[in-house]
């Protein structure tokens, strides 16, 4: 295995793998950044990189977290570039939080409905989250490092009113996008209905339900349904959930929260239990 280094900001080791697509402001094709993400992104063997960069002064430190990478996915990678703050900066959107590196990548291919039926397979315990219409990418990687962090199976989003897996999902799901999977549908209440189909138990959050998600019963096979940041659920969706819960909330004149917050809140309480709970 080769360790990544220092490379000269002009070129690119192809290593085999097609030329890198071309970077422009406004982020170029593929350009994940963030520690975290950039790492996850790297370990991740279902995602080709294009390139490496990496803040000169960070090099040093991130060289060996790289080579972990590399490591782990059995595959050589292409050499980090050392490059000033500004040149990196300037391959990236404005204003972005890149922690000293960035990832030149391949797209994830999301999973269907049918690939979620076989993955979860006659498990007895299956822990999804799916996302009706939530639009901002900001929220959707919030809730992505939230299910990740509660052994959420994986996140279920429709493929219109929904956002694409962009660097800013990736660096706010902090490394989530690449570990977690994500499952795209034409419809999400037929979706509901297929899960419905093999015994997963589909529990909408909404704020006028009777039943507070604490008093639920969420074991077994469950999938939480929230819906987006200004209407919550549609109706067709929640005529499919098999039960409404909500937040219980203090008052103090507020009504609800951010759909990011609702989730892990809700992801909180309906698998509290951990990876070994019920």
């Amino acid at each position: 295995m080769t360790t990544p280094g220092l490379e000269d900001a002009s070129s690119v080791r192809s290593s085999g793998r097609d030329a890198a697509p071309s970077a422009h402001r406004g982020g170029g094709p593929g350009w994940i950044y963030g520690t975290h993400a950039a790492l996850a992104a790297l370990a991740n063997p279902a995602r080709r990189i294009f390139r490496i960069v990496v803040a000169s002064e960070t090099l040093p430190d991130l060289s060996p977290r790289i080579a972990a990478q590399e490591a782990a996915r059995g595959d050589r990678l292409p050499l980090a570039q050392a490059l000033s703050r500004d040149e990196l900066e300037g391959l990236l959107p404005r204003g972005s939080v890149h922690q000293g590196v960035a990832v030149q990548a391949s797209d994830l291919e999301p999973l269907d409905i049918d690939d979620l039926i076989r993955l979860i397979g006659d498990r007895p315990r299956v822990r999804l989250v799916a996302l009706d219409q939530v639009t901002d990418p900001h929220n959707v990687g919030a809730i992505l490092r939230s299910a990740a962090a509660f052994g959420v199976d994986a996140v279920i989003l429709p493929e219109r009113h929904a956002p694409a897996a962009s660097a800013v999902m990736a660096k706010t799901a902090s490394g989530a996008l690449d570990k977690l999977p994500l499952v795209r549908v034409v419809n999400l209440a037929r979706a509901l209905d297929s899960l419905k189909a093999v015994n997963v138990w589909c529990i909408g959050l909404a704020g006028t339900a009777q039943q507070t998600i604490r008093e639920a019963d969420l074991t077994g096979r469950v999938a939480l349904v929230l819906g987006s940041e200004g209407d919550g659920l549609r109706r067709l969706t929640r005529e499919r959930c098999d039960l409404l819960v909500r937040i219980p909330m203090q008052g103090g004149g507020v009504e609800s929260l951010n759909v990011s917050n609702a989730a892990a809140i809700a992801l909180y309480e309906a698998f509290r239990g951990g990876a070994s709970g019920g």
